[in-house]
């Protein structure tokens, strides 16, 4: 894999000083009061165990898509309501581990709850797994929405992560309290500048996002 000198000059700082690469933040010194529940940093995920390159629970991007979020936050806020984010940006060593861990076939502990109506072997053709990430970019990020009154995330007819058609964004076998929930996700995320890849509700890329063909590997630490 070849890499821009640029990028190994911000990768070789940041492992030498312990600071992010020039353009990204840590997003709680953006916004304090967001909840952040990293899920790759658990064993509470599709693979079943932490993920390389995942060694806190603090949320990275870039400073564009912080503040962008932010925004979205204060807007939700306003509605008794905020945000939870999943994941932000993710090393690509995290991303070559679910690539290992896709080409395991024989491992499937997690199937019934993550995919049940997938083949493993069929997750890259379905595109739930890419050996790339837009998260590697920083400017994209997996969330939901929780409910100011009872702390807990709102109901959007699939959970985080679900591989199948369940999560399609358009997906018509839901009730219309989980398409309204989804669809103010989806508004107010466009609203300040996000955009949503259609098989995943959660899942959602800065329209002006600043390193488009940039993948990174520094550590979440």
């Amino acid at each position: 894999m070849k890499y821009s000198v640029a990028f190994l000059f911000l990768f070789i700082n940041s492992v030498l000083f312990g600071q992010l690469p020039k353009g990204f933040v840590y997003v709680k010194d953006i916004v304090p009061d967001l909840n952040v529940e990293l899920r790759y940093n658990t064993n509470n995920n599709f693979v079943g165990k932490r993920i390389e390159g995942y060694r806190s629970n603090k949320l990275i991007l870039t400073t564009e898509a912080a503040y962008a979020l932010k925004q979205v936050q204060e807007a939700l806020q306003n509605q008794n309501l905020c945000l939870l984010v999943y994941d932000g940006y993710r090393p690509q060593r995290a991303v070559n581990h679910f690539m290992n861990w896709a080409q395991n076939l024989n491992d499937t502990v997690n199937k019934q709850k993550y995919y049940p109506y997938v083949k493993k072997k069929d997750l890259f053709k379905e595109e739930y797994i890419a050996t790339r990430s837009g998260h590697s970019r920083g400017s994209t990020l997996d969330l939901t929405i929780i409910d100011g009154n009872t702390g807990k995330p709102i109901d959007m007819g699939s959970s985080y992560d679900f591989f199948g058609e369940a999560s399609w964004v358009n997906f018509e076998g839901i009730s219309k309290e989980q398409k309204a929930n989804r669809q103010l996700l989806q508004t107010v995320m466009l609203q300040y500048g996000f955009r949503n890849y259609p098989k995943e509700w959660w899942h959602f890329t800065l329209r002006q996002e600043p390193f488009l063909d940039t993948y990174f590997d520094f550590v979440i630490d």
